[in-house]
């Protein structure tokens, strides 16, 4: 006869069922963003190279531009040349990941795309590992207590970019100064609720990247006929109902192309990047756009 479990043994299993629900999604997105990052690495060169730093990089044979004191003599006597210690170069900006976590970011137009939500986590992860891998200090905006790299990191920040939930709040925690940010979202609040967000964040002092995750059909609006629209998150609201859906392309299109441009205006201004991908196009692209521009930057 089987013996009912305790109340210890129910509430720990209950919470083995939460955590291996909430980590399902991490092995496969670890995997594709593996290999979306491993495709950009073959198109794009290190960020190491030497400069100021306290993390030993290379020796190099002294030359006559050089002053006594950057010889490492200990170095040299063991040779018939003069040595200089160089350290690896280290921008002064640790990069802090922030993926939107809000319902609407669950969404997908057709059951062959990723969801917002998804490809922003892959994509993240994927710049994740290709920074880490090249010595740079990553962490995830209000849910890391320190920047990492290496391996460690990259399993560490990984894990964290999969299975955040993306609160708004954690736009408002501390990170180092400087820092550069990227924050992956489909920015669909006012314009003007981001304006304020972006800017106070720039005032902090950092800048970065906004990589806007839209779905095709946000933006071509392809519906016809009747059709009821939810609001995402709030499926128990009365829904909104559309006798004809093609009447409202039209003006529907327009205040998206508005919003896109309204974002835009406000990267402009603020000195920010922004980088727009849509989810039937492939990953490596924007992906390649986003490493190219924290490097353009450092």
């Amino acid at each position: 006869m089987p013996v009912a479990p305790t109340k210890s043994q129910a509430k720990t299993l209950t919470l083995r069922r939460r955590a291996e629900q909430l980590a399902a999604p991490y092995p496969g997105l670890l995997a594709e963003a593996e290999r979306v990052a491993a495709i950009v690495a073959q198109g794009v060169h290190g960020r190491r190279r030497a400069g100021a730093g306290e993390s030993f990089w290379q020796y190099r044979n002294y030359t006559q531009s050089d002053s006594a004191s950057q010889i490492d003599w200990r170095r040299s006597a063991r040779s018939d040349h003069l040595y200089v210690r160089e350290n690896e170069w280290e921008a002064a900006n640790t990069v802090w990941f922030w993926r939107d976590g809000s319902a609407g970011m669950d969404w997908r137009s057709n059951k062959n795309l990723p969801t917002k939500k998804d490809r922003a986590s892959v994509l993240m992860i994927a710049l994740g590992t290709l920074l880490m891998r090249t010595g740079e200090r990553c962490a995830v905006m209000g849910e890391s207590e320190k920047p990492r790299t290496g391996r460690f990191g990259i399993e560490r920040v990984s894990n964290r970019l999969a299975t955040s939930p993306g609160k708004q709040s954690a736009l408002s925690t501390d990170f180092s100064a400087h820092a550069r940010l990227v924050l992956a979202s489909d920015f669909l609040d006012t314009p003007d609720a981001w304006r304020t967000r972006i800017a106070a964040l720039s005032a902090r002092p950092a800048s970065g990247v906004l990589l806007h995750i839209v779905d095709p059909a946000e933006r071509s609006f392809p519906y016809r006929g009747r059709m009821r629209l939810f609001e995402p998150g709030a499926k128990t609201k009365l829904p909104f109902l559309l006798g004809r859906a093609e009447h409202a392309k039209t003006e529907y299109v327009e205040k998206f192309q508005a919003h896109e441009h309204a974002l835009a205006n406000t990267a402009r201004r603020l000195g920010w990047t922004l980088i727009t991908h849509t989810t039937d196009q492939p990953a490596t692209h924007a992906l390649t756009a986003l490493y190219q521009a924290l490097a353009k930057d450092t």
